[in-house]
């Protein structure tokens, strides 16, 4: 009785883990793998399913030991042994086929990726996600050939520069390669949680050579094209200056594009906005610059003066109607007079002003009134001088009323400059007469240069040059000391003339002098006292 219950038991066990387990594990692992999944899925069933089997019988053995026989009988007549083993057995191949299926997917996801890129792999901002390197590099070769570089001019102008025009490329598709390698075909599934790490620049390359000719022929660098920057300037308006606003142009600096579109290329921007990069040649100043301001400011200052020269009875006036052309402002925006149009103005004056060797009318002791011209009496305008005062005026701005400054005075400054202190000699009556303002001091004969020796005494007014005591005169043959010696034309002057015993007359004409005027020594004398430098002498 023992025996054949535990061979029925046996019996039972046998069919209910054999029969199912072997039929459908073997159907469905021919339908979803291959054949070397297959085997690894019949290893894992077989090796489960012997081992759940024996943990079954091992308890049911157990089981059937502790109770009585007779139990047994009963309590497997009452539940069927195999329907709790069937479930049991469904459960667990169903996880094994879901596991198989995962598996597979995995697998076969692997595979793929062994030869194309993970997702979310960006290669220069490009999705390249499940691509070859093959097929990627054709793509970003493509993408690479449609680029095209924006230059943003002034004045709404642009120009383009394309890939072509360069050589715009990609050295080699090995960095690609070295991407592709980094990434693990086993390691895709973590792809879903973090894609930073398959993003990568490639740098492109060019030709420089086609680059430079490429920027050569740009409309902006076109001479025609040029507008050259310029500095603010200056204009005269309404007696005042005011300023004129700069000029910017579009000069280009090309050295400074040239190296903003060579890392615009390097990056494949879409665009360089010259005006924002710098590329200009701007004025150095504008029209709010505080030198320009300061350079407005002086050029109002001088500008303003206001000279009024006075000149016997004469006036002439100076302002910024004229000052303002001679002013100069420099690179550096220094404003300056211009010294040479200062000059010209002040020898304008000196030539029409200037007395030495005019014509002036005159009249003598006699009451006759002559015209004499010649000689070096005047008011000579000292050019050099007044050139430095007047441009020293006008830097201060000043308004003022003065005289030239003169190389050497003048005895009166009315309509006739002689005035009425002077010494008059008559060349034909061979006399003088000594006037100190405007009385007779003293006069008398004298004897003039040798006409008939070409010595005549030139005519003219003059002016003394100095006077001195005891002098020795020299000349070609002869050495004469006398008391009185004052000079006026050169070697030629008056001084007394010990030698002589007679005076006027005709003297001159045969026995005269070198060109001197002989005195008696009292009238030398009495001419000596009286006389100061500059007094004008006139001889007529």
């Amino acid at each position: 009785m023992g025996e054949e219950v535990e061979n029925q038991s046996e019996r039972q066990i046998d069919e209910g883990l054999e029969d199912p387990i072997g039929e459908e594990t073997e159907e469905q692992t021919e339908s979803l793998v291959d054949e070397e999944i297959e085997e690894q899925a019949e290893s894992l069933i077989e090796e489960e399913t012997e081992e759940q089997e024996e943990s079954l019988i091992d308890d049911e053995i157990e089981e059937q030991t502790e109770s009585p026989v007779e139990h047994e009988v009963e309590d497997i007549a009452e539940k069927p042994i195999d329907k709790p083993i069937k479930k049991y057995k469904k459960f667990i191949i169903g996880i094994i086929i879901v596991l198989c299926t995962l598996l597979i997917f995995y697998l076969g996801i692997t595979a793929y990726f062994i030869n194309h890129f993970y997702s979310g792999t960006e290669i220069n901002g490009i999705d390249v996600s499940g691509k070859s390197v093959k097929d990627v590099e054709i793509l970003l070769a493509s993408k690479l050939q449609s680029y095209t570089l924006n230059l943003e001019e002034r004045g709404g102008k642009s120009e383009q520069i394309k890939a072509a025009d360069v050589g715009l490329r990609y050295p080699s598709d090995e960095e690609f390669k070295k991407l592709k390698k980094s990434q693990n075909p086993f390691d895709w599934i973590l792809t879903c949680f973090n894609t930073t790490d398959f993003k990568m620049t490639v740098d492109v390359t060019y030709d420089e050579e086609l680059l430079k000719e490429r920027i050569d022929k740009l409309a902006c660098f076109d001479n025609s094209n040029i507008i050259e920057p310029k500095n603010p300037s200056f204009q005269y308006v309404d007696n005042g200056f005011v300023i004129v606003n700069e000029i910017l142009g579009n000069k280009v600096d090309k050295d400074i594009l040239f190296s903003y579109v060579s890392d615009a290329l390097l990056k494949k921007e879409a665009k360089v906005n010259l005006e924002s990069m710098c590329c200009y040649i701007n004025p150095q100043y504008t029209s709010n610059s505080q030198k320009i301001i300061e350079a407005k400011d002086i050029l109002n200052k001088y500008s303003s003066s206001k000279i009024t020269y006075t000149i016997g009875i004469n006036k002439e006036v100076l302002d910024g109607s004229t000052i303002h052309k001679w002013l100069t402002v420099d690179e550096r925006f220094g404003v300056e007079v211009d010294k040479k149009q200062a000059e010209e103005y002040i020898d304008r004056l000196a030539k029409k002003y200037d007395t030495i060797g005019m014509i002036r009318n005159f009249t003598t002791t006699s009451g006759k009134g002559i015209q004499v011209g010649g000689g070096d009496y005047g008011r000579p305008i000292d050019i050099a001088k007044e050139t430095q005062n007047l441009v020293s005026a006008i830097k201060e701005g000043r308004t003022i009323i003065k005289e030239p400054s003169y190389s050497h005075s003048v005895s009166y400054r009315g309509n006739s400059d002689i005035g009425d202190t002077y010494v008059e000699i008559d060349l034909t009556s061979q006399h003088l007469w000594f006037y100190k303002k405007a009385s007779l001091i003293v006069e008398g004969n004298v004897v003039t240069g040798n006409v008939r020796s070409g010595l005549a005494t030139p005519r003219g007014v003059y002016r003394l040059k100095y006077k001195a005591k005891n002098a020795v005169l020299r000349g070609p043959g002869y050495a004469a000391p006398v008391n009185y010696w004052m000079p006026f034309n050169g070697g030629i002057g008056m001084h007394d003339a010990n030698w002589r015993s007679a005076f006027g007359g005709n003297i001159y004409k045969t026995d005269g002098s070198h060109g001197c005027i002989n005195c008696p020594n009292n009238l030398a004398k009495a001419i000596y006292n009286g006389i100061e430098p500059d007094t004008p002498i006139i001889c007529y």
